[in-house]
């Protein structure tokens, strides 16, 4: 047999072709013949063995989900919102004339303006010249001096919080025999349906109606400019807002609890489904057929040959540890598996809960496949796959919930300056929880430091007692002992008591602390709180105490604002109310409490 590496005569060997041999290749790539490269770099395709041979390539063949999808037919179910019940209060219709944020977060407008008699002087000043311009000009006088603004009394130590803030009491000199209160002539109305806002003044007879509907739309622009609650969704013991929704279903009612929304957007993250409750669907609607489009996000691979990808997000660049296992992943979808996601339009309305009851998907070859939702299984199961589906609540062993909620909430909201910011914060040293008033109140109708606002007030206290001051005792000893140190009147304490019928279990009680001032004939008064976040059952007759949950107040220790809110509804409506906000709060702090201390006698 001749040698195969060793050829005598190659060419005599090539004519007759002695040997196998291969003389012409082609490579299976663009290759331009001429120094044009703009045909090359279209990459045409004119024959399909190329493109098959491509697919073989880089290995299509060996894929089981090469199918794409072409249509796809579901049916959806849906549900609306037609319930709502504040905490434990009374359940409500929900037809959406107002937004759903603005019914949760609404706070009582009456109770800040009635705080120490004279609050929101603002607000009480525009009610009053509004209704002022619809009376006759020759009654205004007498109604400006019969609702007139109530001058405080500077030597008085009920009005310090009207005479010891310099704006406040300079706003009032002004007001006082020259303005009307239209918040006093709003509750004089209000008290008894027999008042008239004339009662005490001459009239004629023919002027009354004049002054009735003047009154009338005094009352109606009051209460349809502000919203006003009937019941509040605030729990002041959790510092959040408790509420549920409901929506008929097929076997009885759909209840979604927000147990713990803190204020400000809310979303469908809110909520979860009551298992007490029914749990079937809504309404069917009608079977749709639709052309799923693949997904598209920044830097995920091309799905053409020869093109760059967009360089915004350069997932090339994303440094993750061996530990960084959500950053692994998150790199691992966006590089392997970005392009093999597809999304299906699903028309749904704001303000329902809808569920998908089937989806049917048609590839590329034909085949007709029945979709499974991901999600279902036990709702507790951690290895079940969920996305923007409601939790169910408890920790019973509950099937999972696979509707879609939807709420009617705002695009966008109007925050004012915080009326009132209360941080509440840990002292481990004093062993208290303090609810530290950062701002407070003013009577003009907006925020004051809450330290200034003390200063202020003890100061007026302290000139009051300096007036007429009780003689000092005499001193018996050159050192004397102080039981307690004192505080800023701002720290508002907190101290640890047992729930009751519990022997472990505590909860957080609002306490007071003793104000003592030298040369005060009276004796020490407790200090109180000016905010109505903390001053929950002082403004009840009795006064009842204020509990708060000690798992409220963690470490980190919490923050609450009340501020006014501005919104347009759908309708275009303008809403305004006044809604507390939750957040994180900043660390521990101390307030240098100490006790049992040895001081030189004064």
């Amino acid at each position: 047999m001749p040698s195969l590496v060793d050829i005598a005569d190659m060419q005599s060997a090539l004519v007759t072709r002695a040997y196998p041999t291969i003389t012409i290749w082609n490579r299976l790539e663009g290759r331009p013949r001429s120094i044009d490269f703009g045909r090359a770099l279209r990459a045409e395709i004119r024959d399909a063995l190329w493109l098959l041979t491509r697919q073989w390539q880089i290995g299509e063949f060996r894929g089981d989900d090469a199918g794409s999808p072409v249509t796809a037919r579901f049916q959806i179910t849906s549900a609306p919102l037609t319930g709502y019940r504040p905490k434990e209060g009374t359940a409500t219709g929900l037809d959406g004339s107002i937004p759903l944020e603005t019914l949760v977060e609404r706070r009582s407008i009456e109770r800040a303006m009635e705080a120490g008699g004279l609050g929101l002087l603002d607000l009480r000043l525009v009610l009053g010249r509004r209704f002022l311009k619809s009376v006759p000009p020759v009654y205004q006088s007498s109604l400006t001096e019969k609702y007139a603004f109530v001058l405080p009394d500077p030597q008085s130590e009920g009005d310090t919080e009207r005479v010891a803030h310099p704006e406040v009491w300079s706003t009032l000199q002004a007001l006082a025999g020259r303005a009307l209160d239209g918040y006093r002539l709003y509750r004089y109305l209000e008290d008894d349906a027999a008042h008239r806002p004339w009662d005490g003044i001459p009239v004629l007879e023919a002027d009354k109606a004049t002054l009735t509907a003047a009154a009338h739309a005094l009352r109606d622009w009051f209460e349809t400019a502000f919203a006003h609650p009937t019941e509040t969704a605030w729990d002041p013991t959790r510092l959040e807002h408790r509420f549920s929704v409901t929506a008929p279903v097929e076997d009885g009612t759909k209840r979604l609890l927000a147990e713990e929304h803190p204020g400000g957007h809310l979303d469908w993250t809110a909520f979860s489904v009551d298992p007490s409750g029914a749990r079937g669907s809504g309404a069917p609607g009608k079977a749709r057929s639709v052309i799923p489009t693949a997904a598209r996000f920044n830097g995920m691979p091309d799905q053409r040959w020869w093109a760059f990808e967009d360089g915004t997000t350069n997932l090339g660049e994303v440094r993750a540890d061996t530990t960084d296992l959500a950053r692994l992943l998150f790199v691992e979808f966006a590089l392997v598996a970005g392009n093999d996601w597809y999304t299906i339009p699903l028309p749904a309305r704001a303000g329902t809960t809808d569920r998908v009851e089937a989806l049917v998907v048609t590839n590329v070859f034909g085949e007709r496949l029945w979709i499974e939702p991901a999600g279902r299984g036990t709702d507790d199961d951690w290895q079940r796959w969920s996305m923007f589906t409601l939790d169910v609540a408890g920790t019973g062993k509950e099937l999972a919930d696979m509707s879609l909620l939807i709420p009617p909430t705002l695009a966008q909201v109007e925050n004012g300056k915080p009326l009132e910011d209360v941080l509440f914060v840990r002292d481990e040293i004093a062993n208290f929880v303090w609810g530290i008033e950062r701002t407070v109140p003013l009577a003009t109708g907006a925020g004051r430091r809450g330290a200034e606002a003390a200063d202020e007030t003890r100061a007026h206290r302290e000139r009051l007692i300096s007036a007429n001051p009780a003689p000092p005792p005499t001193p018996a000893a050159p050192i004397s002992y102080r039981v307690m140190q004192g505080v800023p009147e701002h720290w508002i304490p907190f101290i640890a008591t047992h729930v009751p019928g519990e022997v472990r279990e505590t909860q957080l009680q609002r306490a007071a602390m003793t104000r003592i001032i030298e040369g005060d004939r009276n004796p020490p008064k407790k200090i109180r709180p000016r905010t109505t976040l903390l001053r929950e059952g002082l403004d009840t007759t009795p006064a009842q105490a204020y509990f708060v949950h000690e798992s409220e107040v963690p470490r980190a220790g919490t923050q609450v604002s009340v501020a006014f809110k501005r919104t347009r509804g759908i309708g275009g409506r303008v809403w305004v109310w006044l809604a507390a906000l939750r957040q994180t709060g900043r660390g521990e702090a101390s307030s240098t409490l100490a006790f049992d201390k040895i001081v030189p006698t004064p």
